[in-house]
């Protein structure tokens, strides 16, 4: 269903990517002083030496892009699958937001999934997204945490009864339900989760994960083998996966959702917990979401989300992730309520992520793109990094596309 859309602009991003590569260091710059003007110049020896070629630099990857439209694409709004705010709308329209995320809960099953997901991705343009595609995501993890039932959609068992299955067996219904997820216009599932949480006796205090079964059992190895089966299975009909919540929600007690100050107090920055991500990284996750816990051992200063230490030293450094890097929910949050929601959108671009999620509040949409573009406005070095954001987050659709 998203294959029509994408391949009319797949040509275009194409070109777009193929510059960028060939341009890592910004383009050549061009000569201090002009070259002879005959056909060579002589050496000390007489021998003729060829004429260096004029250099010129290398086109704008990004050319014919606004800047508005370039922030768009590093916003993601929600969209209620069950009451539907006018203010998701306005984004794409006032805003040139590129990405939405179908939050809530429905049972209304797939063909009104599938109208909504149209209603939005037919917002595509030149003005509004400069005829990029969308990203249509949700979450559908199972159990407790999936957003989609209904005629179409499967019923989905917990990841900690998921992880009772032989991992092939949960790969073969992980297709399935991919497919679901695909046959309705999604092409992002905000899952699997790759927290671990490390013993039984911890799991109904972990507010986050193991209180809701969302892990996959107990400890690294389960966590690997079944959340990479589960994303193999998406990853076959086409839907891209976020890993989460990087560096881990496995040993937090609060919920960032719903409590300000949750903190780790143990994880480090070689904690073997990190692992997990790492085999998911390897195993060819394409987006790794980052956790809002603020984590003592690593930077005790601001959630992860908004940490350079976190975002470009561990994830991108550490790990060696090149994809996409998109936040946890940063609109409604009871974690992030001490900064401003611009403030969110510009910690986290500043930090080295891509794409901003505000999937439970829409509202704050505005204001988020209104900062990122102000600042970019201000300071070249932010700006480079926006427009190295957006090429990230272009790859991943034209990969999507291809």
């Amino acid at each position: 269903m998203r294959s029509s859309r994408r391949g009319a602009t797949s040509a275009a991003l194409l070109t777009v990517l193929l510059l960028a590569a060939c341009s890592p260091g910004g383009g050549s710059s061009a000569p201090t002083s002009a070259p002879p003007s005959g056909p060579s110049a002589p050496t000390a020896t007489g021998t003729p030496t060829p004429t260096p070629a004029p250099t010129t630099d290398a086109p704008d990857p990004l050319a014919g892009w606004s800047l508005e439209q370039k922030v768009g694409q590093l916003l993601m709004v929600g969209v209620n699958v069950g009451k539907i705010d006018q203010a998701s709308y306005d984004a794409v329209h006032q805003h040139h937001v590129g990405n939405v995320f179908l939050a809530g809960r429905t049972r209304a099953g797939a063909a009104p999934v599938a109208e909504l997901v149209d209603s939005f991705t037919t917002l595509v343009s030149a003005e509004s997204t400069n005829g990029a595609p969308m990203l249509v995501s949700t979450d559908q993890e199972g159990g407790m945490v999936q957003v989609l039932r209904g005629p179409g959609f499967s019923d989905m068992p917990s990841a900690m009864e998921q992880s009772a299955l032989a991992p092939e067996e949960l790969q073969r219904q992980a297709t399935t339900w991919g497919k679901e997820l695909a046959d309705v216009g999604i092409d992002l599932n905000l899952a699997p989760v790759m927290d671990v949480v490390t013993s039984p006796e911890t799991a109904a205090t972990n507010a986050p994960i193991g209180y809701f079964e969302r892990n996959y059992g107990f400890g690294v190895t389960t966590v690997t083998s079944h959340a990479n089966a589960f994303s193999a299975g998406m990853e076959a009909h086409d839907v891209d996966v976020a890993i989460k919540h990087f560096p881990g929600l496995g040993r937090v007690g609060g919920n960032t959702d719903t409590t300000a100050g949750v903190r780790d107090t143990v994880t480090t920055r070689d904690d073997p917990t990190i692992a997990a991500f790492r085999s998911g990284i390897e195993a060819g996750a394409a987006f790794v979401m980052t956790s809002t816990a603020i984590y003592d051992r690593i930077d005790g200063s601001v959630p992860a989300a908004f940490s350079p230490v976190v975002v470009d030293g561990m994830l991108r450094g550490d790990l060696g992730f090149g994809g996409v890097v998109i936040t946890d929910d940063v609109s409604a949050a009871e974690q992030v309520q001490a900064w401003s929601p611009g403030e969110r959108a510009v910690l986290t671009v500043a930090a080295g992520g891509d794409m901003v999620l505000a999937s439970a509040d829409p509202t704050v949409i505005p204001e988020m793109a209104t900062a990122l573009v102000q600042r970019a406005q201000s300071d070249p070095a932010f700006a480079a990094k926006v427009d190295a954001a957006v090429l990230r987050v272009l790859a991943a659709k034209e990969r999507l596309g291809s």
